[in-house]
């Protein structure tokens, strides 16, 4: 196959979990072949509609939303909304003609994915999680591969096309030094300094942000002890609010923050919900990590993801529920003691699947070229 014929949709969005990887794969592919034609396709009002622009893709949105586990009216749209998505999916692989389409999971990917199999355009998922939805389970039916990050997928997906690639992490998180002073000096944090950084995925997390606000004076009384905190957009005024009253001087509070690998170079310990994404960037820096996993998402994968990594002695678990009252507790018990932050790095390093992203590629290169055979 000629480079400049491959041509391949991307899809599947939501949070920066799914954008992240997607944008990875793009990015591996186009080191594999330059002449690569990429296009994104997402869901309509997400955030993947301004990170992949960004990122230096095309992208088009489709109207399909997620629907509700609990009686709402937003699930009376769902039903028209995914067959108008399905039409319009169909229009965009049939002018598009892509030689694979791959789907990372999100609202957008069942529907196109869905419809490159109808029209025997070959398919790839890549399953982020350490237990599969439903939507991904009935698309590897016909999917020519399965990438996956954990053993035992096979309890979800045949065997004979499961790929163990790990999951791709955000670019430039795999050449970070630990304490790096240009970290440091970013963050405005001094040297022999002991920091935590608070991330609650992109969009913020609720009761991570209440339970370090409920009980945050325990931070400051720390010594030499740093707070690096992205709250989320929905939440950053009102805690800065909070926060610019008390005039603490040990925390550095953010919406979101822009350089991530900034932020793990500088952090000893890393308190964090559990998304596939995370957890992955987790492994391949060795971070030492308190996860308390979202009870707000499919299947309760989160949960899940964390056990994963808890059986293995690689992180501490914390249900959302017991956050409030346990979750500060144990963030001071970890950083003071550097024999137990050495042992969780050392356990998570051990999980690490580097150059993910490129595996993939590689392997989206190598179904487009047998398809073509």
């Amino acid at each position: 196959m000629e480079k400049k014929s491959l041509k391949v949709i991307v899809s599947g969005g939501g949070t920066g979990g799914h954008i992240f990887p997607a944008v990875s794969i793009a990015n591996a592919l186009r080191e594999i072949n330059p002449e690569v034609d990429i296009l994104f396709v997402g869901a309509e009002g997400r955030m993947e509609m301004e990170k992949v622009p960004a990122a230096g893709y095309r992208i088009v949105g489709l109207p399909v939303v997620g629907l509700q586990r609990k009686l709402t009216l937003k699930n009376v749209s769902f039903i028209p909304k995914l067959l108008k998505s399905i039409r319009l999916a169909s229009v965009i692989v049939k002018e598009f003609k892509p030689d694979v389409v791959v789907g990372v999971g999100g609202y957008a990917s069942g529907p196109i994915l869905r419809v490159a199999q109808r029209k025997d355009i070959p398919t790839l998922i890549q399953e982020q999680n350490s237990y599969a939805g439903i939507t991904n389970r009935l698309l590897a039916k016909k999917a020519k591969a399965i990438c996956v990050a954990y053993e035992g997928m096979d309890k979800y997906f045949p065997a004979e096309r499961l790929v163990i690639t790990g999951n791709p992490v955000r670019q430039g998180l795999d050449s970070i030094m630990p304490k790096a002073k240009e970290a440091l000096d970013f963050f405005e944090i001094p040297t022999n300094s002991r920091v935590i950084l608070v991330v609650g995925g992109s969009l913020g997390a609720r009761t991570i942000n209440q339970s370090i606000l409920a009980d945050v004076d325990r931070f400051e009384e720390q010594k030499d002890t740093f707070l690096i905190w992205q709250t989320g957009k929905l939440y950053y005024h009102d805690i800065k609010a909070e926060l610019d009253a008390k005039k603490f001087e040990s925390i550095r509070l953010f919406d979101f923050i822009n350089r991530m690998d900034f932020a793990y170079s500088a952090a000893d310990l890393v308190i964090s919900r559990a998304g596939a994404c995370t957890i992955s960037e987790l492994c391949l820096l060795g971070k030492p990590a308190i996860l308390v996993p979202s009870p707000n998402v499919a299947e309760d994968h989160q949960t899940k993801n964390a056990k994963a990594l808890v059986r293995r002695e690689a992180a501490e678990l914390i249900t959302d529920f017991d956050a409030p009252t346990k979750l500060i507790g144990k963030a001071i018990e970890l950083i003071s003691s550097l024999e137990e932050l050495n042992k969780l790095s050392i356990n998570v390093k051990k999980l690490a699947l580097p150059n993910s992203a490129v595996s993939i590629a590689k392997k989206v290169v190598e179904i487009a070229i047998n398809n073509k055979a």
